[in-house]
């Protein structure tokens, strides 16, 4: 059995798209969908049991990025664990059999996870972060030691995402103790144990954001914390690695833009991107701030509150 696993709040219309293109799939396999829903106003528990999913119901602030699919899989009843954000779109029919085809197909792949494309209302900017990342070829990820782990060799996203559970439980599950990219955390630990990532564009989900340049820093902010445990956790200098990788992107992101007809985006992509550098650097250094800084600068209010004192403390 298939287990899909979805966390819901007030997913509106987006999660209606990817309940009605999850029940589209053709899957030989019998497919259930868990969804955890953390106090949507918007009927959107109702809506997932309405489409025959099973819903468990929790308090806002009993949300949290790794405790609460963790929770999910401890409800779900399959050997395969698919993880899909409420505003992920599957395209097509075959986006479940592309995505869980390499766990069966590769016993070494211990997690698969989709391409992500931008819908029709992504600003220039977003779409280039998303074809950075992803792009249209398969990739398969590993690492022999710490010195592996890079931004490419953890790239991990739950998103759309396949998981064995038998491995899920080997690592431990998802982290609880950090405050987001739970999914490139779980990808450090089953590499360092020998496993392999797989990437597989064959699957592929509608989904991007359209941040503001402070709520992109603020989500950057969030993503340097948490990279201590995955792109960051190798044994290379921190801020070099991010240097080296931002100096990447601006050079393809700026290319891009003038070869697609958006120069007129350089302005704002340069803004919107130093926004988004200066969140990881300063997010990745977060262990010199006061915890009332840090409750400025974060997207996840809520987490660091409730934590009473701050787990990243040493």
């Amino acid at each position: 059995m298939i287990s899909i696993i979805i966390p819901t709040k007030d997913g509106g219309d987006p999660l209606r798209r990817a309940l009605e293109a999850v029940a589209r799939q053709r899957m030989g396999e019998e497919v259930e969908v868990v969804a955890v829903d953390s106090g949507s106003r918007d009927g959107s528990a109702e809506l997932c049991e309405s489409m025959g999913a099973r819903v468990e119901r929790i308090l806002p602030e009993e949300f949290d990025h790794g405790a609460t699919r963790n929770m999910a899989v401890g409800l779900a009843r399959g050997e395969t664990l698919v993880f899909l954000s409420q505003d992920a779109i599957p395209e097509g029919e075959g986006w479940l059999a592309a995505l869980v085809a390499p766990l069966a197909a590769e016993p070494e792949v211990a997690g698969v996870y989709a391409r992500q494309l931008p819908d029709e209302r992504a600003k220039p900017p977003e779409r280039y972060f998303l074809e950075f990342l992803y792009g249209s070829s398969p990739r398969r990820q590993r690492a022999a030691g710490p010195e592996d782990l890079t931004l490419e060799t953890t790239m991990f996203s739950n998103v759309s995402s396949a998981i064995r559970r038998s491995l899920w439980e080997e690592a431990g599950g998802f982290a609880e103790d950090i405050v987001m990219s739970e999914d490139q955390d779980w990808a450090r630990r089953v590499l360092l144990a020998g496993h392999v990532i797989a990437y597989e564009p064959a699957a592929a989900v509608r989904h991007s954001h359209r941040y503001t340049i402070g709520a992109a820093f603020r989500r950057f902010f969030d993503s340097g914390v948490s990279a201590e445990r995955a792109y960051l956790a190798g044994e290379r200098p921190a801020s070099a690695a991010l240097r080296r990788a931002a100096l990447r992107y601006a050079r393809g992101e700026a290319s891009w833009l003038v070869r697609n007809g958006y120069a007129h985006w350089l302005p704002y992509a340069a803004a919107y991107e130093f926004a988004k550098l200066a969140g990881l650097q300063i997010g990745a250094r977060h262990r010199r701030l006061p915890g009332w800084l840090k409750l400025r600068l974060t997207m996840n209010r809520a987490w660091w509150s409730g934590r009473g004192a701050d787990p990243y403390v040493d």
